[in-house]
């Protein structure tokens, strides 16, 4: 199917958690940047303008941010970790693991996506998810994992508030990270799924379904931090400085993140 073959195509750095990847990019002279799947896109595009501005690379890995957090405690070779959900380098910084707090780099929004076909609508509201679940209209329906992926913990909360978390679970299926969740929703084996906005608005995936806004009341807010690890070099550091510049923050805000004040 040609759909599924875009997506893997799109979706394959996320969709690898990646500690051999960064393994292996920790024998190259670039630090390797540990990065919330939502950011696949958006962060791979300040990557390439932080290049062609300084000279200077990153490596990037993209994974579920409960993952990564696990695998710096085990002593990845990441010298950056940005974060979906700021609670993890939270405990980092405590356990001393981080040089400092971090600091917020933006907030992400999640969006429920159908692909072209569905027996569902687009619905922010999740009613239409209501309608479709009463109606035996639903088969699979996708979100992260909500046991270490921070964008799958929303979509629980979401799917909590609307009060669909519990006829829902049959029909579950989980993604390690927000990317393979994009994957399988818009795969066609699954009515759609709850995923981010930043992947929803990508330009690989911006026209593979319709997309709709869940409003933010209906969960608790998706504060992604970022932080230098204890043993970032000097190139790290640059890029980390050059996360809150006008180039990346522009790139940042066009991939549908909400920008922290300057």
């Amino acid at each position: 199917m040609r759909l599924t073959r875009i997506l893997r195509s799109a979706l394959l750095a996320a969709v690898l958690s990646a500690p051999g990847a960064a393994a292996a990019a920790a024998q190259e002279a670039s630090p390797v940047v540990a990065a919330a799947s939502d950011l696949q896109f958006a962060v791979s595009e300040v990557a390439e303008a932080f290049r062609q501005e300084t000279g200077q690379e990153v490596r990037l890995a993209f994974g579920s941010t409960g993952n990564f957090a696990r695998q710096i405690r085990e002593g990845a070779p990441f010298q950056i970790f940005m974060a979906a959900d700021e609670r993890f380098i939270e405990e980092l910084h405590r356990d001393g693991f981080t040089r400092d707090a971090g600091v917020l780099y933006a907030v992400g929004r999640i969006v429920v996506k159908v692909p072209p076909g569905s027996a569902l609508t687009a619905d922010g509201t999740l009613e239409s998810l209501r309608r479709a679940l009463a109606e035996g209209r639903i088969t699979r329906f996708a979100i992260a994992n909500p046991e270490h992926a921070p964008y799958g913990m929303r979509a629980r909360e979401a799917l909590i508030h609307a009060g669909l978390w519990e006829d829902l679970q049959p029909f579950l299926v989980l993604g390690e990270n927000v990317s393979q969740a994009a994957q399988f929703a818009l795969s066609g084996n699954a009515e759609g799924g709850i995923i981010a906005l930043s992947l929803s608005l990508a330009p690989q995936l911006r026209d593979l379904g319709t997309a709709d806004l869940i409003p933010e009341e209906y969960h608790q807010p998706l504060r992604q931090r970022m932080v230098l690890l204890n043993g970032a070099g000097e190139a790290a550091q640059a890029f980390y400085s050059y996360m809150a510049q006008p180039a990346a923050r522009a790139i940042m805000a066009r991939h549908g993140f909400v920008l922290p004040a300057e």
